[in-house]
């Protein structure tokens, strides 16, 4: 793998740029097999939300950048609350090749047919954005990466333009440059490059589908990343559950348990290393934490009670549960490598579903101590436990946002519904009006949620679905089979 602070200059064709001092080192990014080599393709002064490295430039010198949410000529910007009614209309043509190469993912300009395809596929999912129809794209040489034809575009509607390009290089890696116009303006407003194994070649176009979406919105990105799920299948009262992982769009799927014993609530460690779970082996339920790299699995709590809801805490070093004893179900912390429970709630009733704030002070949990199930925000030693949920029905499934402004709940008043409220229980929203929908997990950005949607009857179907915080952008997130508890994981390195 490439080194992206050491691009050798023999891959570059053109200018190579020095790297800039960042403010945050890239060997973190270098761990892993899957791991993105990351290059900034940025003029001087591009705001970026990546930590900057050497440029890769096809072969032009670099162009006029703006501001974030400004260009040359004005303003260019997705509104992130309005734009679902008038999302942007964006070209994205298929990538061209410096020469047709074969490579164990394909050959180049089918890649980069495909790389397009799914940059518009996130960017259309997202809701903010309208890809021009293949009819309205016309074929892009090489050549013209950097030099777009801005009258052609213009007169296509489109008012932002996504060009790149796909290179085989001599030591099997794949380069992918990526470009972003203001069409109006003409203008650049950013570019970067992503030097991959073949096997990664579908992050450099998330990574890229993340930078537009970054650029044009303001809000952060969230394409990269990937869902821990349960997948089912067989009739409702003997249901197989694997433990399953997917790219948030479905892609590259894989199941990691064979269905042997249920497995329940999944949820990803802070270094997406890791995964906690609920699972029952010979009918004893027990926490176990799967390790992703190499499959094996370990047991952290068992055969003490019943327990429930696993979730890491933001440092990684706790595991938050929730465990019956004499009759009576309350929250537990329990080191991540194992070892003494400790108690952090004790009261009558069920205290479950605990999920941490993004710095790790507070938690929010369920509860039907007031006698119904309601949310409660507390601190993470358990102290100052205060109720937050106070419309009709019941509350229950809280999840923090990473951005921590905002908690997401099911309530089940009148069907199972997804919303969101902020942690002092204000500005509650309903965000799904399915028959029954639960289980809300964030993305990276706090911007979109995934649940799990059941269907009415008897077969006990259901399936994984999306939804962003209008309540409007709705979509169903394509499994190969049934699908329930999603847990979104953070942005990939």
């Amino acid at each position: 793998m490439t080194d992206p602070t050491t691009v050798r200059p023999e891959l570059v064709e053109g200018l190579h740029f020095p790297a800039k001092k960042g403010r945050a080192s890239t060997s973190s990014a270098r761990t892993g097999l899957a791991a993105l080599c990351l290059a900034m393709l940025a003029a001087p002064g591009v705001a970026q939300d990546m930590p900057p490295t050497p440029l890769i430039v096809p072969d032009q010198a670099p162009a006029t950048t703006a501001a974030p949410g400004q260009t040359a000529g004005g303003p260019l910007e997705v509104d992130v609350t309005g734009g679902i009614s008038a999302p942007m209309p964006i070209a994205i043509p298929a990538m061209p090749t410096t020469a047709v190469t074969s490579t164990p993912a394909g050959s180049t300009d089918e890649l980069g047919r495909q790389l397009a395809q799914i940059v518009t596929n996130d960017l259309k999912n997202s809701g903010l954005f309208t890809p021009l129809q293949p009819a309205q794209l016309r074929a892009v040489m090489y050549p013209e990466v950097q030099a777009p034809a801005f009258s052609y575009w213009g007169g296509t509607g489109a008012q932002a333009l996504v060009q790149g390009y796909v290179r085989a290089n001599g030591d099997g890696t794949l380069t992918v440059g990526c470009y972003l116009y203001d069409v109006s303006a003409q203008t650049e407003l950013m570019r970067q490059g992503f030097v991959v194994p073949p096997s990664d070649w579908r992050r450099a176009a998330h990574k890229c589908a993340d930078m537009v979406y970054a650029r044009l919105t303001g809000e952060g990105p969230y394409f990269d990343s990937r869902v821990v799920y349960v997948s089912e299948t067989g009739p409702k009262g003997k249901r197989i559950k694997r433990l399953s992982i997917m790219d948030q769009d479905g892609a590259n799927h894989r199941f990691l348990t064979n269905g042997q014993s249920i497995v329940l609530t999944p949820r990803f460690s802070p270094n997406q290393q890791s995964i906690v779970y609920m699972s029952y082996v010979g009918r004893v339920p027990g926490i176990y934490v799967y390790e992703i790299g190499s499959g094996r699995q370990r047991m952290v709590v068992q055969n003490v009670a019943t327990t429930f809801a696993p979730r890491f805490s933001p440092d990684g070093r706790w595991i938050l549960f929730s465990m019956a004893t004499g009759g009576n179900t309350d929250l537990y912390r329990v080191p991540a490598g194992g070892g003494t429970p400790q108690k952090l709630t004790n009261s009558p009733g069920i205290d479950t579903g605990g999920s941490y704030s993004p710095d790790g002070s507070r938690i929010v949990f369920e509860s039907d101590r007031s006698g119904g199930q309601q949310l409660y925000v507390m601190n993470s030693d358990g102290s100052n436990q205060q109720r937050i949920s106070f419309g009709g029905g019941r509350y229950g499934t809280p999840a923090w946002s990473p951005r921590g402004d905002m908690i997401a709940f099911t309530r089940m008043s009148g069907g199972f519904k997804i919303g969101v409220m902020s942690p002092n229980g204000g500005g509650e929203k309903i965000l799904t009006n399915g028959w029954h929908d639960e289980g809300p997990s964030w993305a990276p950005n706090g911007r979109v949620l995934m649940f799990y949607r059941s269907a009415q009857g008897r077969s006990g179907k259901a399936d994984v679905w999306s939804v962003d915080l209008t309540g409007v952008n709705e979509r169903r997130v394509p499994t190969p089979l049934d699908g329930s508890d999603p847990s979104w994981g953070p942005l990939r390195p």
